[in-house]
């Protein structure tokens, strides 16, 4: 699952007429909005040009909320009347009808599972559960391999059959969807579409650390990002990223795990294929992409497969990652792809 991010908004340089920014862009005031979501927060930084009218800040917030509360209502396991809910607990054999876009992200989400290998599982919901990872009381105790057992029998992302032309999905018995590696990231997706069809196409979006700009700042620049690494001391940078019509996401245990009475550090990132916590050395893993949705799913994605298997896939696909790993030292050691250097240069 993806957590709660680790990126810093840069603040706006001063200005500096280079021929390529139109003065009057430097007058227009970047309004910043926010509020609660999802068990985390959400913010928005967005702008219009003077010469420009653009929609009140009620309008705007209104718009961003009901976007974000569509999600909730839909893709929560937290919530009991939420449309995931339901089919969780839809009776064996049951088709049942979903709707837009919970359907689109499910399927997007059993496409990513196929295509690492089950590495990805929107259905790792019990083992998540039994970890106390999920709605669940929290816990302080590993469970029994029992337990384990009986949880890794309702995984397999190839239990969930869907009917794309009526837009159903089948519960056979015991299936429990958890879309939180994912959902985050449509949200950010969706708030911008949102935002879009406002006239507001010059945003910064984050919900829960993901984020997406589009557009650009009034200094004619792209949104930048600076992203905190795992070990940087308070106040220090990491790499800083330009987001131009691009999403990011981080996953990694150095900013959510527990530890066990007798000590034991469980991350909490589920491998599906085990039932387990992964136990590599990753610290994070961060995914830069068009689409947040996909670089949600895909960090977590990448966190489970690992250092080594999951940088080769990064490599292959041609994605834009930097894993970040624990060095034997103590220290941590960067590792990116070459589409993330590109973004650098």
């Amino acid at each position: 699952m993806t957590t709660r991010l680790s990126f810093a908004d840069l603040p706006l340089p001063g200005y500096r007429h280079d021929g390529g920014v139109a003065p009057r862009l430097l007058a227009a005031a970047v309004q910043e909005l926010g509020g609660p979501t999802m068990g985390t927060r959400w913010s928005v930084k967005y702008w219009h040009a003077p010469a420009t009218p653009g929609p009140a800040r009620r309008e705007v917030r209104e718009a961003i909320e009901t976007a974000l509360d569509l999600v909730v209502r839909q893709m929560s396991t937290w919530e009991d009347d939420s449309d995931l809910s339901r089919y969780n607990r839809a009776a064996p054999g049951r088709w049942q009808k979903l709707p837009e876009p919970f359907f689109s992200v499910l399927q997007h989400a059993l496409e990513l599972a196929r295509a690492t290998g089950g590495a990805y599982d929107p259905t790792v919901g019990p083992a998540v559960n039994l970890w106390g990872f999920g709605p669940d009381p929290a816990r302080r105790d590993a469970p029994t391999d029992d337990d384990l057992e009986v949880a890794r029998r309702r995984i397999g992302w190839q239990r969930v059959q869907l009917d794309v032309e009526q837009r159903r999905a089948r519960q056979d018995g015991g299936t429990y969807v958890d879309l939180s590696s994912i959902a985050k990231g449509y949200a950010v997706d969706a708030v911008a579409r949102a935002l879009q069809r406002l006239g507001c196409g010059n945003a910064l979006v984050e919900v829960g650390g993901e984020l997406l700009g589009m557009g650009r700042r009034p200094d004619g620049q792209p949104w930048r990002v600076a992203v905190r690494l795992p070990g940087l001391a308070r106040g220090e940078e990491g790499p800083v990223l330009a987001l131009h019509g691009l999403a990011v996401a981080t996953s990694g245990d150095d900013f959510r795990c527990f530890e066990t009475d007798d000590g034991e550090r469980c991350s909490h990132t589920i491998d599906p294929r085990t039932g387990r916590p992964v136990r590599h050395a990753l610290a994070s893993v961060t995914v830069v992409h068009a689409q947040c949705m996909h670089a949600d799913a895909l960090a977590t994605a990448l966190t489970v497969l690992g250092p080594d298997e999951g940088w080769a896939y990064a490599e292959r696909q041609r994605l834009a990652v930097l894993f970040i790993r624990r060095a034997a030292d103590g220290g941590h050691e960067a590792r990116p792809t070459a589409g993330f250097e590109a973004l650098l240069a």
